[in-house]
């Protein structure tokens, strides 16, 4: 009969393999958030911000367990040279025209994989003296089935001819191959991928459908009225170079910088316009256009209602090939 405090990894061990656990989410982490400037595609670039977020809060987590575990706080170490292939592997996936394979391999190999494993790890973890480290894998489990979840929406979005669904599955094969041969984020093999099947619920922040309404383009935008007039008086100040109107529907935190603010004036004398609108939970995302003689700038603007009213809670310039995609 097995002991009750009988454990399925030894201390050193489990302290081991929370490091390869952090490697993976760091890594993840960088990764995304290096991808959110290159990739065009509306959709994916909101999809990777929100999920740059919930990777960030598990390195964190799996970081300080260390201590707990007698070792040095917030330490990644790759399970082996063969992992940190895959990584770079997957991380070289940088020109305008690679989203696919950016998101196939993140959401149909590294995620599935790691989901995988948690599995595996808190099936097999000692419920007398392991709870710390089930909370983590539970919260990284839950997570992990809804960005595996939201990435397989993205990519029936993406995923529009026979083509592109060839390109998928060649990067797919790739990047499972040199995972496989790394024996998975732990090193210690034999792979297996978990499946998220039907659907999986997400908040409102989180819904990848929103995100691909978004991206999508229509000539009649539902704003409220409170908003639409909100946005017009915005877009006048900037039009016409008047930052004290324009602050005035700032929330406090907001800052524009000297670089924004040379742009604005570069616009200055010109028109506005909405070209992109969606609904994100209680937020309302908008890009507005400022044309201004032989200049153009397009502004991200995520507003929100306060108690004084619609307010932008953030703000930044668009790149060129993203704001044509709106």
């Amino acid at each position: 009969m097995t002991h009750p405090l009988s454990g399925f990894l030894e201390v050193d061990e489990s302290a081991r393999t929370v490091r390869h656990y952090r490697y993976a989410v760091e890594r993840m982490m960088r990764i995304l958030g290096g991808w959110i400037a290159l990739t065009p595609e509306l959709s994916v670039k909101l999809l990777l911000g929100r999920h740059v977020w919930d990777n960030a809060q598990h390195a964190d987590l799996w970081g300080k367990r260390l201590p707990e575990l007698r070792a040095a706080a917030q330490v990644s170490e790759p399970a082996n040279a063969r992992l940190v292939v895959f990584m770079d592997a997957l991380e070289a996936a940088e020109a305008p025209g690679e989203t696919i394979e950016r998101v196939v391999g993140v959401y149909r190999v590294l995620k599935p994989q790691l989901l995988a494993t948690y599995e595996a790890h808190l099936a097999n973890a000692n419920a007398v003296y392991e709870p710390p480290t089930c909370r983590i894998l539970t919260r990284g489990i839950d997570d992990e089935r809804r960005h595996v979840a939201a990435g397989e929406t993205i990519l029936r979005h993406l995923l529009r001819t026979p083509a592109l669904e060839t390109r998928a599955r060649a990067a797919e094969a790739s990047l499972w191959a040199l995972l496989e041969a790394a024996g998975g984020v732990t090193g210690a093999g034999p792979l297996a991928r978990a499946s998220v099947t039907g659907a999986t619920a997400a908040p409102l922040s989180d819904d990848a459908r929103e995100f691909i309404r978004l991206e999508q383009a229509t000539g009649a935008w539902p704003i409220a009225p409170e908003l639409a007039a909100a946005l017009g008086a915005f877009g006048d100040a900037l039009a016409i170079g008047d930052p004290e109107g324009a602050r005035r529907w700032l929330e406090p935190t907001v800052e524009t910088g000297p670089d924004l603010q040379g742009r604005l004036l570069a616009v200055r004398g010109g028109r506005h316009r909405v070209v992109a609108f969606a609904r994100v939970g209680q937020q309302r995302l908008v890009k507005l256009q400022l044309d201004g003689g032989a200049e153009s700038l397009t502004l991200l603007l995520r507003w929100v209602l306060t108690g004084a009213g619609w307010r932008v809670a953030a703000l930044e310039p668009v790149v060129a090939s993203a704001a044509q995609t709106a």
